[in-house]
């Protein structure tokens, strides 16, 4: 089989959706550089996204919006209407400079992944996870939806049975809408309780398609290990899928500024080595994450992992560097970051009890799955 290889490209190096809001933070560049500052990216591992036609995105994306969406980068100025009906120009999804390249180059390269997993694999592309985009309009600074349209992709490459694993801290709100009742699709949905789109709710099915595990505030790695071995890998392996793709968000983790969970990203990696392997078809994608040394530093560790890179306990000087770079402007944490975040990928575990909460929903989503299976 051939060496994983990872997606990236160089518009997300200077893009930003504006100095005030969370995705002002450099992300994917700092996964690329670090990567290859650690000799964990040659040239023949790497593939450049390619910018996704019109075209290709009305896969699930109305021309309407689309078309929007080119208008207002054309012009940089979201009308009324473009506010009102596609939610472009709020304070969540703000007007800036590569309103669509930027999205339509993430969304290339999940579209992309679809056509190169069609004899089996593994592909990273951490400029995607946008998982809350909608058909026709922009949703939780998503403008398109890629992880949705990757699956698409798959489809049309013959893949049939999708297994889509999201720990991202939010809902996978827009991948529920594109594949609500796919009988030949299991999502499952790791995400805060309580926090913003606050879907995903425990009796949800997605039509029968989704489980949906809300957890409570202060997620531990010894309760992901628990949700891991009792969940995840058991649905998946009894799915038995021709491809998986999990959604890896980095905002699970303690440092993140969003959330209010508190794994490692220990958690993380886990999660990714336990589902490698399970379907000849392997896909990793982005997400959340909006504290630059955590997702940097989780991201480069999931493309270690692929890869079956040894981790070491101190980074070297050229790493390091990249690390010491970045600048998390107008936040607390930007301030006086700890040394650890310069010169290790690894966090500290993070254990703790299982709480009852845990237990209980992962064995009531057990028990639902059986029945789901049995309908299907």
């Amino acid at each position: 089989m051939k060496a994983p290889r990872l997606i990236g490209a160089e518009i997300f190096r200077h893009s930003s959706y504006g100095r005030w809001h969370p995705l002002r933070v450099p992300r994917v560049s700092t996964v690329m550089d670090l990567s290859r500052a650690m000799g964990w990216l040659p040239p023949a591992q790497f593939i450049t996204a390619p910018r996704a036609k019109p075209k290709a995105l009305l896969a699930w994306h109305t021309a309407d919006y689309i078309a929007a969406l080119q208008r207002v980068e054309a012009t940089q100025e979201a009308t009324p209407h473009d506010t009102q009906r596609h939610d472009i120009g709020t304070v969540t999804n703000p007007v800036y400079p590569e309103i669509f390249r930027r999205p339509a180059t993430a969304a290339g390269g999940s579209l992309l992944a679809g056509e190169l997993l069609r004899e089996g694999g593994i592909i990273y592309n951490p400029p995607g996870g946008t998982h809350h985009g909608m058909p026709d309009r922009a949703n939780g600074f998503c403008y398109l939806n890629d992880p949705v349209l990757a699956m698409l992709s798959l489809r049309r490459n013959g893949v049939q049975r999708i297994a889509y694993v999201d720990i991202d801290a939010h809902h996978c709100d827009g991948v529920a809408a594109g594949f609500h009742g796919d009988p030949q699709c299991l999502m499952i949905s790791v995400h805060e309780e309580g926090l913003w789109p606050r879907t995903g709710l425990l009796e949800d099915t997605a039509g029968g398609a989704g489980l949906n595990l809300p957890v409570p505030r202060g997620l531990n790695d010894t309760e992901m290990a628990y949700i891991r071995d009792r969940l995840i890998l058991p649905q998946v392996e009894a799915f038995r899928p021709d491809a998986v793709v999990l959604l890896c968000g980095a905002d699970g983790v303690e440092e993140d500024p969003l959330a209010h969970l508190c794994l490692s990203n220990n958690a993380h990696w886990a999660v990714t080595k336990a589902l490698m392997g399970i379907a000849p078809r392997m896909l990793v994608l982005g997400g959340g994450g909006y504290n630059p040394w955590s997702v940097g530093r989780l991201w480069t560790g999931v493309w270690a992992t692929l890869n079956g890179h040894d981790i070491p306990d101190r980074l070297p000087p050229e790493a390091q560097a990249v690390l010491r770079a970045l600048r998390f402007e107008g936040n607390r944490r930007g301030k006086n970051p700890p040394e650890h975040w310069f010169t290790t990928l690894r966090d500290a575990p993070r254990p703790g009890p299982v709480r009852s909460d845990i237990t209980d929903r992962v064995a009531e989503l057990s028990r639902k799955a059986a029945r789901l299976r049995l309908d299907h």
